[in-house]
């Protein structure tokens, strides 16, 4: 089994990545990459891998859904209460990973993390299906349940207690990662892929681009 696992392999001859291409800032780089992800017909092209760590540094890592990205940062929303959650409210720092296979690409970006304004977090929860709104209330998510019974419970209590409307649940909300590094992986035949490395430097706001090794 291990040598059929390691014999898995696949050239990647679909593009390129030079820095004389490449946008000025790393959101303008990732707005462009996106969009051709996008164009691509991705399967949920907006799911990213997000790692936290606790402050002694033991890591978790779990995918979740991209919402939004704009100069600020890219956002996406759980759980406070979650393993995520807890993880962020003690160490604010995280890691995001998109791997697009269909392009032989992927980014990695790491930064620090905000809690989006209360206001925020209501306009999306509000723009949610009715079953995820409920959902957000009915799943102590990350807690040790005796059974899937439990949930389906508390959809019961809540979509009766909350036939007038639904309201954000205060343990539920938004974040938002602001990228302090953020690197554009292309896949490059003989694994000697192009890797590009923007860095935000302190002060000014500007970012450096530099070339990785593969």
């Amino acid at each position: 089994m291990n040598e059929q696992i390691a014999a898995l392999r696949k050239d990647y001859r679909l593009k390129t990545l030079n820095e004389e291409d490449v946008a000025t800032t790393a959101i303008q780089q990732f707005g462009r990459w996106w969009t051709e992800a996008v164009t691509s017909e991705i399967d949920e092209v907006n799911a990213m891998t997000l790692a936290t760590a606790t402050p002694n540094g033991i890591p978790s890592a779990r995918i979740v859904l991209l919402k939004s990205f704009d100069e600020t940062g890219f956002t996406f929303f759980t759980n406070y209460n979650s393993v995520k959650g807890k993880m962020l409210e003690a160490n604010a720092k995280a890691a995001l990973v998109f791997f697009w296979k269909e392009l032989e690409r992927q980014v990695r970006i790491e930064g620090d993390v905000v809690k989006l304004s209360s206001e925020e977090s209501d306009t999306y929860f509000n723009s949610r299906p009715v079953g995820s709104r409920i959902g957000a209330w009915a799943s102590p998510q990350s807690a040790v349940i005796p059974s899937r019974h439990v949930l389906e419970e508390n959809v019961e209590q809540y979509v009766a207690q909350f036939k007038e409307g639904i309201p954000r649940p205060p343990h539920w909300g938004g974040y938002i990662v602001k990228p302090l590094k953020v690197e554009f992986w292309q896949g490059r035949s003989n694994r000697l892929h192009d890797r590009i490395l923007y860095t935000l430097q302190p002060g000014n706001n500007t970012w450096k681009v530099e070339r990785l090794a593969p």
